[in-house]
């Protein structure tokens, strides 16, 4: 049997397993399990406990299951309704209004938090209520929180980066920096998409608030520094060398432990449900990477990476036209898998061809992060829409409707960053020296 025909087989196991519901971490150890016992000579069982093993045990995973928590923690705190003070006034000015918190909170939050779920929904739980009992459209205020929710995968600390830099061998804390730059550069493209909005729609954004001097404003940016002396005590550990990205991430829970402490938002029971809520996402995460790690050397194997590569490198593609194939690729995978899957499912094949075509693992690192957010929220599985369909009750289709322009935005931030990619490597290189 070619090893073309036994690699389809297993693709197609793998997604019919995947659709019958079985979990995903257990899907990749099954359909692994299955190819290394059928068409390898190596034991399966002796392979799949030492893959596991290893990858379970890595060291430089160890920031993941912490800044998990500690997103958790701030899910649960006062910190949100604080925030949205802090913004609003600074707001007011702008066309779009009040619009615009939906992206600044989300990027203040994505700053404390890695994951794109915690942010679209932490960030919505504080503005959805607020926008709609001022007047502001829905469809603009959920697309803009969809788009915006998408920052907390691109702007460190970031879960995703820590997957990728674990699955590709990349330097997490140089990830973290190359993040920062295109994070806060999509950003204001958002709030940009959103001034073009308010513009060709004045009648629809409310009138504002009552006019508050700027000394008024200050004060109610007062609110605004707990969350700034985290991300300062967070990334800054990082950016100046005193820790790396695990010890960083231990600042960050120990911060956020205090801070909801002082606002005296934490008691036992938020403590509880933040270490159980932690502990589930990062157990779920654990088993996919598991899963993948044992899938990665299963197919390495039977020779699918290297046949793949051969194939993409036979086609003769160009960079930016590879890019774009694996663009395309990643965009309908968003479709059926969530996007941590999506990167350990597809690093191990897809690497040797990014190298051996020139690209910076660095810079590839970014340009996935930004591509897995678009695929965030495309149906059917976008967890941002997932996300905002429990919070408000409306139809997939609609709530995905509504956040199209905010992919097409991403399309065009994926275009700068392969036009510049100084956005994405000039930090890292000022930062390491």
């Amino acid at each position: 049997m070619g090893e073309v025909a036994i690699s389809l087989l297993l693709i197609a196991t793998l997604f019919l397993i995947l659709g019958s519901g079985v979990w995903i971490g257990l899907t990749l150890s099954g359909v692994a399990w299955i190819g290394m016992q059928l068409f390898s000579a190596r034991p399966a069982g002796d392979a799949m406990a030492m893959t596991i093993w290893g990858s379970a045990s890595s060291w430089t995973l160890t920031a993941l299951p912490l800044f998990v928590w500690m997103g958790e923690i701030l899910f649960r705190t006062r910190l949100s309704q604080d925030m949205f003070r802090g913004l609003a006034p600074w707001m007011q000015r702008l066309p779009g209004r009040l619009l615009h918190v939906n992206v600044a909170g989300c990027t203040l939050f994505a700053a404390v938090s890695g994951s794109s779920a915690a942010t679209c929904a932490t960030i919505g739980k504080m503005s959805l209520p607020e926008l709609a009992r001022r007047g502001y459209p829905d469809g603009i205020s959920i697309g803009s929180l969809a788009g915006a929710g998408t920052l907390g995968l691109l702007i460190p600390p970031s879960i995703i980066m820590i997957v990728y830099g674990v699955s590709a061998d990349v330097s997490i804390s140089q990830l973290f920096i190359a993040g920062v730059i295109p994070g806060l550069m999509l950003a204001l493209l958002f709030s940009g998409y959103i001034v073009v909005w308010a513009l060709r729609h004045p009648g629809q954004v409310p009138p504002a608030d009552a006019p508050m001097s700027f000394r008024e404003k200050v004060y109610e940016s007062r609110h605004l520094i707990p969350v700034i002396v985290l991300i300062a005590a967070v990334l800054g550990s990082i950016y100046s060398g005193i820790a790396t990205a695990t010890e960083a991430a231990a600042i960050g829970v120990l911060g956020a432990l205090v801070i909801s402490t002082v606002q005296g938002s934490m008691n036992w029971q938020t403590f509880k449900d933040s270490l159980l809520g932690g502990t589930r996402l990062y157990c779920m995460i654990a088993l996919i990477l598991a899963g993948a790690a044992f899938l990665t050397l299963s197919m390495g194997y039977i020779g699918l990476p290297r046949h793949l590569a051969e194939f993409i490198g036979g086609l003769g593609l160009t960079q930016w036209q590879l890019l774009l194939v694996l663009m395309a690729f990643y965009i309908v995978l968003g479709c059926f898998l969530d996007g941590i899957s999506m990167v350990v499912l597809t690093m191990g094949v897809i690497m040797p061809t990014v190298q051996a075509a020139g690209i910076d693992p660095l810079w590839f690192g970014i340009f996935i992060v930004l591509v897995v957010e678009m695929a965030q929220i495309t149906p059917p599985v976008g967890f941002n829409l997932f996300v905002l369909q429990g919070m408000t009750q409306r139809d997939i289709g609609w709530i995905a409707r509504v956040t199209l322009p905010f992919f097409f935005v991403m399309v065009l931030a994926v275009a700068l960053v392969y036009l510049f990619p100084g956005l994405v490597t000039w930090l890292p290189r000022q930062m390491m020296g």
